[in-house]
């Protein structure tokens, strides 16, 4: 009998459950949306609500469809704490808040960023990390931290809510500082520094796996949402990467050789599976750039129109070159002072050509990280609301010299999850042969000669003078 699948992605604010036949053909989907707590600097919510949340919005489904297995993606390093009654004893510590600057900094005189790497895969050690925050809880919250049976991360908690045992996801431990990135075990050392015995973390067990059932429903392991999201859009191994084109820009690709250690090495490694690493690289404006652009001089118009009449401009923009650094740069320069310049504005150029020449930029940003990451490609999958723009693919196409490819199915995450339900009950073998059946390609944009080898060159120099200036 055919198997129903469900794929959960829990992000920061807003949760997404979908239903898949073994097929990948989507039969439901469910969303709900929440606010997280602001105190001064610390981002908490309340963890119980996490629970609910899910219940309430997976209930919508199970009430109506039967479900075989499924298997929930989360955000990364949000931390949970619980007593030894699994009772959480404060709010969880939502993966934005920076209150552990200080045992962040600790940790990096202790160990040094070139051992934290080679142990982690992580290039820096961020105060809104796991680790650092276990140990903040030791240093400022001794009376939370004494009575601290378990440390958990989101998805952790819910697969103990749901099956009552405590299992974790490899993958997800990937930016907790805790886990060796190479061996996917604990770190002795790293536990021995917040304060923590290992039996007070989940068994970490690797994406695809049973770990139990609710009413039923085989409860199987995901992974970190960004693995999910491109497990989804069948980027399970070397020569195929992503890229997504949202408000940010995200571009992963996967490999089998764990990179070394240079000095100013900005990309981290996460883990996918044993032998298998996702680099990873992002900007904090992408869609941001064109939406700023329709928001504030051509309100009137939809994006669609304004893709129109984009593409109605040549390959170049006629001269306007747009850099879109609107919010800083974060890779492979971390500068949070650069700023989005356009050069070269005659009087000739229109709202289009502005619309352009940022589309162009974002192209322009992915060619950048795509070398800058030295990793052999056939093909790029697109994702985000930049994929829907036919416009925006074939330029990405032309700077890139590589297929784009997009997808029928836009929650990738949710059909990543689902894969690795599928997985867990046995409808696959593993991710790659999943991937083959039920990912399915929306349309292919060959890479057409626009002159862009050019363009980039010209692009690189004017990018180059902006961050001098910051």
């Amino acid at each position: 009998m055919a198997k129903n699948l469900l794929g959960v992605d829990f992000g920061t604010t807003a949760l997404k459950a979908c239903l898949f036949d073994e097929n990948g053909n989507r039969l439901a989907s469910e969303s709900a949306q929440y606010k997280l707590i602001t105190k001064g600097e610390f981002i908490e919510f309340d963890a119980e609500e996490f629970f609910n949340i899910f219940i309430n919005t997976v209930g919508k489904i199970t009430d109506k469809f039967k479900v075989d297995a499924l298997s929930v993606d989360t955000q990364g390093e949000t931390l949970i704490v619980l007593d030894k009654d699994g009772k959480p004893l404060m709010n969880a510590i939502i993966w934005l808040d920076n209150r552990a600057e200080k045992q962040a900094r600790e940790m990096e005189s202790e160990f040094g960023l070139e051992k934290i790497y080679n142990l982690t895969g992580q290039t820096e050690i961020p105060a809104g990390y796991p680790a650092p925050k276990i140990k903040w809880l030791k240093d400022n919250a001794p009376e939370i931290f004494s009575k601290a049976d378990k440390f958990l991360l989101l998805e952790d908690y819910i697969l103990y809510r749901l099956t009552g045992k405590f299992n974790a996801s490899r993958s997800l431990y990937s930016s907790s500082l805790l886990m060796n990135v190479i061996t996917g075990e604990y770190i002795p050392e790293i536990l021995d520094f917040v304060g923590i015995k290992e039996n007070q973390l989940p068994v970490l067990r690797e994406s695809g796996e049973v770990v139990g059932e609710y009413n039923g429903i085989a409860v199987v392991t995901s992974a970190l949402d960004q693995i999910a999201g491109i497990t989804g859009a069948g980027v399970v191994k070397e020569g195929i990467m992503s890229e997504t084109t949202g408000t940010a820009l995200a571009v992963c690709a996967l490999t089998e050789k764990f990179p070394p250690y240079y000095n100013g090495l900005k990309v981290s490694a996460y883990y996918v599976k044993k032998g298998l690493y996702c680099l990873l690289m992002w900007a904090p404006t992408a869609g941001a750039c064109l939406e700023w652009f329709k928001g504030n001089f051509c309100e009137h118009l939809s994006l669609k129109e304004l893709d129109e009449q984009a593409e109605q401009i040549p390959a170049g923009a006629e001269g306007l070159i747009a850099v879109p650094h609107l919010c800083g740069t974060v890779m492979p320069e971390n500068n949070p002072d650069a700023k989005g310049v356009f050069f070269g504005v005659e009087l000739k150029h229109t709202r289009a050509h502005f619309a352009r020449a940022i589309m162009e930029s974002v192209a322009y940003m992915i060619k950048e990280y795509v070398d800058y990451l030295g990793v052999s490609v056939n093909q790029i999958r697109s994702m985000g609301g930049g994929a829907r723009s036919k416009l925006w693919c074939n330029i990405k196409g032309g700077v890139l010299g590589k297929k784009i490819v997009t997808l029928k199915e836009n929650e990738t995450a949710c059909l990543g999850s689902a894969v690795f339900a599928g997985v867990g009950i046995g409808v696959f073998t593993d991710s790659v042969s999943a991937v083959e059946k039920i990912v399915a390609v929306k349309k292919i944009y060959e890479p057409e000669e626009q002159g862009y080898a050019k363009l980039y060159a010209e692009y690189k120099k004017k990018e180059k003078k902006i961050l001098e200036i910051f």
